[in-house]
């Protein structure tokens, strides 16, 4: 593992008010200074998030390690926008460092729908094609020159083994609490799982909050921060953290995933399931309820398949 990528330190994150935001707009966008501005409820973690008007949105990376996606997706994103079946955020501005804020900063064009959740979804089986054919869609774009995995997308496309840590940590803080013995064969055989080495586009956080609704239906596909071009086997993690057991046969078989990547994403959705759950043990809210409930779906899905081995009861 020695070759094996290292995250690096917690981004020291800053804070961002709406009023900062005036005052970047005015100075850089002025045909843009009297619309109002007011921040996004849930707007994400990666970067503060403000409506601009009633038809723009401004993003502020919060941290300098999330600074390094912009430029990427000024570059790209106008590039994939037209490829695929479902709308993305398209950059119309980009703003630089000023007023006291440190990084580059942009201004997108805003898409209505709520984020998506299992009780909003109208059609489960549906909604899972529609992911699916969008992320066929995306893999089908010629990768040449895009970004491979590194910082500015926290290592996705690469190699699980960069997470290896985190998951070993979090397996420690949630011995007694889950089936730890599980979920680390679980995770060894997605760090055994090969890969072709084909690179496509992904998107790298294919999550709840990035998937907007209408009407119950996939509208549009949001945040693509993480994007690049790699493994694309992170962006199967969705379906464990959302999609029904009908959702997810239908999925795989529309992106015609096959074993190493079905099982690599696996552990996608491992890795991130085990750092939830370890922020929430001994918590009886609700984020920790979830994080339980999703990680028994992991495990359900995989002693379903057979490929339980060295820890039967």
């Amino acid at each position: 593992m020695s070759n094996t990528p290292h995250l690096g330190p917690v981004p020291q994150r800053i804070t961002v008010d709406a009023e900062l935001v005036r005052r970047l707009v005015a100075h850089q966008f002025p045909r843009w200074a009297h619309l109002p501005v007011a921040p996004v409820a849930d707007g994400g973690w990666d970067n503060w998030t403000f409506h601009l008007g009633p038809g723009m949105s401004v993003r502020l990376p919060s941290a300098a390690e999330y600074a390094l996606a912009v430029d990427k997706e000024h570059r790209w994103l106008p590039e994939l926008a037209p490829r695929l079946p479902l709308p993305i955020p398209v950059p119309l501005a980009k703003g630089e460092p000023g007023e006291g804020y440190p990084y580059p900063w942009s201004v997108y064009s805003w898409l209505d729908g709520e984020p998506a959740s299992a009780d909003r979804i109208a059609d489960p089986v549906r909604f899972a094609i529609d992911l699916a054919e969008f992320l066929v869609a995306l893999q089908r774009i010629d990768p040449t020159g895009g970004p491979l995995p590194g910082q500015h997308n926290w290592y996705r496309g690469g190699t699980l083994r960069t997470y290896h840590r985190d998951v070993q940590r979090a397996l420690a803080a949630l011995d007694g609490h889950v089936d730890v013995g599980l979920a680390r064969e679980i995770w060894t055989d997605a760090l055994d799982a090969s890969w072709d080495g084909t690179q496509t586009w992904f998107h790298g956080d294919v999550a709840q909050g990035n998937l907007l609704l209408d009407d119950g239906k996939l509208a549009a596909v949001i945040d693509f921060g993480t994007c690049g071009v790699g493994d694309p086997a992170c962006d199967m993690a969705i379906a464990w953290t959302l999609l029904t057991t009908e959702g997810r046969q239908a999925f795989r078989e529309r992106l015609a995933v096959d074993e190493g990547t079905w099982a690599r994403g696996r552990g996608w959705a491992v890795w991130k399931t085990l750092a939830a759950c370890a922020r929430t043990v001994g918590q009886s809210d609700e984020p920790a309820a979830v994080a339980l409930r999703v990680l028994g779906v992991i495990f359900d899905e995989y002693v379903a398949d057979g490929r339980r081995r060295q820890y039967q009861p």
